[in-house]
C-alpha cells in the first residue's frame, strides 16, 4: 500500500516551481552610436579573446595564467565540490543497504548461563520521496553546480581581464619610459647649448639653472614611471602564481593592436555573462530550498526490511531454524518543534527574495558597464585623435623655438614653455591610449568575453 501511495505521488513536489524573473531589457544600447549590433552567438566558445591585441607575449602569459593561477584553481575545486554535493543529494532517491556480522558472549537472558551468539544480518531501507523534498534538494544541487560552473567562468574571465589590463599598462609604460628618455636627451642637449651661450656671454646663469631644473624634473618623472612599471610587473607575477623575485618582463617596443569591439544586443548579456548566470542559478537554488523546507511539514515514509541468521554455534549458524527477519513501513511526523520549521521556511523565502533582487541588480550593473565602456570607446577615440594633433603641433613649436634660441632671437623661457608643452602632450597622449586599452578590455569583460 505504501508503495502505491509513493508511486501515486511521485510527481508531487511541494514548494514553488522555479520561474526565471522577467527583466525589462532595452532593444539596443543607448551609447551604441554607429556600431553594428552583433549576432547572438551564445552557443559559440568564448575562445582566446586576448589574441585580438596581436601580442605574442600576452598570449604566452595568458597560457601560464590559465594553467597555474591560484584563484582559478580554487574555483575549479569549488566546482568539483558542487558536483560531489549533487551526487550526495541524488543518493537520497535510492535505498540504503547495510550488512553486519558480530559475535557476542555474555548472559543473554536472566538466570541463564554464559553463552555465545553469532549474528549475520543485512538490512535495507528507503525513504519514499512522497512530498518531493529530495527532488527539490536535487534541483538545488543542480542549480548550485551550474552556479559554480558559471562562477568558475566568471573568475577566469575576471582574472584574464586583470592580467590583460596590467600587461597593456606595462607596454604603455615602456613607451612612456622611452619617450621620457628621449626628452632627457633633448633637455641634456639644451642644457649644453645654454652653458655654451652663458660662456659666450649671451645668456645669464639663471637660464642654466632653469635648464638644469627642467632636466632633473624629467629624470624624476622617469624614475616615477619606472616604479609604476615595477609594480605592474609584480602584479603580473602574482596573477601567474609566481613570486615577483622570480619573474621579469623585458621592455618591448611593439605596440599592441587596439581593437574596435561591437557590443551586441543587450539581451545576449543574459546568456553570455557568467556573473549573470551565477545570479540566475542562485535564484533557482534558493527557490528549490523553499520546497525542501516545506517538505519538512509532512510525514516521512520509510520502508525497511532486514534478515539474517543468529545462532549459538558456528557449525549450525546459517540454517533455517536460526533465520531472523523483519519488514514494515514507518511513518514519522514531528508534531511540535516550537516554530522551527516555519522559521526555516520563512528563511528560505527571504533568501529567494534576496537572490531575485541580486539578480536584477547584476543585470542592471551589466548594462551600465557596457554603456560606460561603449561611451569610453567612442569618446576616447576622439580624444586620442585630438591629442595626437596637439602633440604634432607641440613638436613643431618646440623645433621652431629651439632654432630661434640657437641663433639668439628668443629667450630660454620660450624654450622652457615649448618643451614643457611637448612633454605634457606626449604624456597625455599615452595616458589616453592607456585608457583606450583598459576600456577595450573592460568592454570585452562587460559583454562576457569573445564576441
Amino acid at each position: 500500500m505504501a508503495c502505491l501511495v509513493s508511486l501515486g505521488l511521485a510527481s508531487c513536489a511541494v514548494g514553488p516551481d522555479y520561474k526565471k524573473p522577467e527583466i525589462d531589457m532595452p532593444v539596443q544600447y543607448k551609447e551604441s552610436g554607429q556600431w553594428q549590433t552583433a549576432r547572438p552567438m551564445d552557443d559559440s566558445p568564448r575562445g582566446p579573446w586576448w589574441t585580438i591585441f596581436g601580442d605574442n607575449e600576452l598570449d604566452r602569459l595568458m597560457e601560464l595564467l590559465n594553467r597555474q593561477n591560484p584563484s582559478i584553481a580554487q574555483a575549479e575545486a569549488q566546482y568539483r565540490q558542487s558536483q560531489a554535493l549533487l551526487r550526495q543529494a541524488e543518493a537520497g532517491l535510492l535505498p540504503s543497504l547495510t550488512a553486519s556480522a558480530a559475535t557476542t558472549r555474555g548472559v543473554l537472558t536472566p538466570g541463564a548461563g554464559v553463552s555465545t551468539q553469532y549474528t549475520l544480518d543485512a538490512s535495507a531501507s528507503w525513504e519514499a520521496d512522497v512530498w518531493g523534498g529530495v527532488r527539490r534538494a536535487i534541483e538545488a544541487g543542480e542549480a548550485k553546480q551550474a552556479a559554480t560552473a558559471a562562477q568558475l567562468a566568471a573568475i577566469r574571465l575576471s582574472i584574464q581581464t586583470q592580467l590583460t589590463t596590467a600587461y597593456l599598462q606595462l607596454v604603455v609604460t615602456d613607451q612612456q619610459l622611452r619617450q621620457l628618455q628621449d626628452s632627457e636627451n633633448t633637455l641634456q642637449q639644451t642644457l649644453i647649448l645654454t652653458r655654451n651661450q652663458y660662456n659666450a656671454g649671451v645668456v645669464s646663469q639663471a637660464n642654466i639653472a632653469l635648464a638644469e631644473s627642467q632636466l632633473k624634473t624629467a629624470q624624476a618623472q622617469r624614475v616615477q614611471k619606472q616604479l609604476s612599471r615595477t609594480q605592474l610587473e609584480h602584479a603580473i607575477a602574482a596573477s601567474l602564481g609566481l613570486a615577483p623575485a622570480s619573474f621579469a618582463l623585458q621592455p618591448t617596443q611593439l605596440v599592441p593592436h587596439l581593437p574596435q569591439i561591437p557590443a551586441g544586443l543587450p539581451s545576449t548579456l543574459l546568456e553570455r555573462r557568467p556573473d549573470i548566470a551565477v545570479a540566475e542559478r542562485n535564484m533557482a537554488q534558493a527557490n528549490a530550498q523553499i520546497g525542501v523546507a516545506t517538505a519538512a511539514f509532512f510525514p516521512n515514509l520509510t520502508l525497511s526490511a532486514s534478515g539474517g541468521y543468529r545462532g549459538a554455534s558456528l557449525a549450525n549458524w546459517i540454517n533455517a531454524p536460526n533465520q531472523i527477519w523483519s519488514v514494515g513501513p514507518q511513518l514519522a511526523l514531528s508534531l511540535f518543534d516550537g516554530g522551527l520549521r516555519r522559521a526555516q521556511t520563512d528563511q528560505a523565502i527571504a533568501v529567494y527574495d534576496a537572490s531575485v533582487a541580486s539578480y536584477r541588480q547584476t543585470v542592471l550593473a551589466a548594462l551600465q558597464s557596457v554603456e560606460d565602456n561603449l561611451s569610453a570607446q567612442s569618446l576616447l577615440a576622439q580624444e586620442a585623435e585630438l591629442q595626437q594633433a596637439a602633440l604634432s603641433a607641440a613638436v613643431q613649436a618646440e623645433t621652431i623655438v629651439l632654432n630661434q634660441y640657437r641663433v639668439g632671437t628668443v629667450g630660454y623661457i620660450n624654450v622652457l614653455s615649448a618643451q614643457n608643452t611637448r612633454i605634457l602632450a606626449e604624456s597625455t597622449l599615452w595616458n589616453v591610449k592607456n585608457s583606450q586599452y583598459s576600456g577595450s578590455v573592460a568592454l570585452i569583460g562587460a559583454i562576457g568575453g569573445n564576441w
